[in-house]
């Protein structure tokens, strides 16, 4: 890989209409997009978070939503921490995912930022106090990778989907950094998220 962390549509030196090689199998892409997100320096991505924070908190003005699903960030994720406090103090309740059981939908507990946090048997931080809510009505969404028609390539838990199957479905905004899209297929059981929103927007 170079030092560029964009993943490329066409290889170097292709043309447009030119075949593409063969699509990476999502394993190797999540190696290659983990590695690419991996390698921003400090300084790029906190201007990046800082840029993406501003575009959520517009969106979620316009949109007027009492409840938002957010998260905590995991493997060099978009940390959005900065516009979770300013949510929070114009009245919004955040919620943050919990996995209950393996194979099953998130569920989503009431969070305040600040407020005491412990690990589950995964590794993730959830709220100490677990004030379980219902699914919000919208839900930032973190993706490794994303490609042109607003599939999500997370690291292959399903969770997501998963709860995205059942009704009512939540609105849903993808977050990544535009260096992120892929080209890839999505899969039978994959749902397109509403929006992507990155660093330009």
């Amino acid at each position: 890989m170079t030092s560029d962390p964009r993943i490329t549509r066409l290889p170097a030196g292709l043309q447009p209409g030119t075949p593409p090689a063969a699509t990476p199998d999502k394993a190797a892409l999540r190696r290659q997009l983990l590695a690419a997100r991996r390698s921003l320096d400090p300084a790029t991505r906190a201007a990046w978070d800082r840029a993406l924070g501003e575009h959520v908190l517009a969106w979620w003005r316009d949109v007027n939503r009492p409840a938002l699903g957010v998260y905590w960030p995991l493997r060099d994720e978009p940390d959005l921490h900065h516009v979770f406090g300013e949510m929070t103090a114009l009245g919004g309740q955040l919620l943050l995912p919990v996995v209950l059981e393996r194979d099953a939908p998130l569920a989503f507990a009431e969070w305040q930022p600040g407020e005491a946090m412990v690990k589950d048997a995964m590794g993730i931080a959830i709220p100490a106090a677990l004030r379980l809510q219902p699914t919000p009505p919208a839900l930032l969404v973190p993706c490794l990778g994303y490609n042109a028609q607003g599939y999500r390539l997370g690291y292959g838990g399903g969770f997501y989907d998963r709860t995205l199957e059942h009704a009512p479905r939540p609105a849903t905004i993808g977050i990544a950094y535009s260096c992120l899209a892929a080209d890839f297929d999505s899969d039978g059981h994959d749902v397109a998220l509403d929006r992507i929103i990155t660093e330009a927007g």
